[in-house]
């Protein structure tokens, strides 16, 4: 389960990584990315990859309060299809979290407390995580509110690599995936 992460690229470094155009402000580097934090995403906008700015927990169109986001930071792939918060934003709107890395806690077997790990890429590129994106508003503060986008990682069962460490992690896309994705 990808809980926490490093987010330290710049909008335009990522938009050279990614061939995409920028259309958010600098959030700043962050080596300790949370649940609701603002992150940056690679978004499809009018047949471009951009990059702009979403909250980090998804808060589906019918939620009634923001802070469900903190419960919905990540989806499962395999109930993506069923699951009703995910179902019709995984037919239309998909996106690329970016990464410098994760982290993960790893049981130790006789101990009470778990070592912290950071997962990345050996060669320094971001890892290109998949996710979902909606825009929620808040009902109670009238027509005028501003539009809340939101993200979710997407996880997935943990590979070989990861297995030892977790039994989950993010769902990363190749690079021959991202526009797929």
């Amino acid at each position: 389960m990808c809980g926490r992460f490093v987010s330290t690229a710049t909008p335009a470094q990522l938009a050279d990584f990614f061939g995409a155009t920028v259309d958010t402000d600098p959030l700043g580097p962050s080596y300790n990315v949370a649940p609701t934090n603002d992150v940056y995403a690679i978004v499809e906008a009018d047949g471009v990859p951009t990059v702009r700015s979403f909250q980090w927990g998804l808060v589906p169109i019918w939620a009634k309060d923001a802070k469900v986001g903190s419960k919905m930071i990540n989806a499962r792939a395999e109930t993506l299809a069923e699951k009703p918060s995910f179902k019709s934003l995984f037919k239309s709107r998909r996106l690329i979290v970016p990464m410098d890395g994760f982290y993960e806690w790893q049981a130790i077997a006789g101990h009470k407390t778990k070592q912290p790990m950071f997962i990345h890429r050996c060669d320094g590129a971001p890892l290109a995580v998949a996710g979902l994106w909606t825009a929620w508003k808040d009902k109670q503060a009238g027509p005028d509110a501003p539009w809340l986008h939101t993200c979710t990682v997407i996880t997935t069962s943990a590979n070989a690599l990861m297995a030892p460490i977790h039994d989950r992690m993010p769902a990363i896309l190749e690079r021959k995936q991202w526009s797929e994705w």
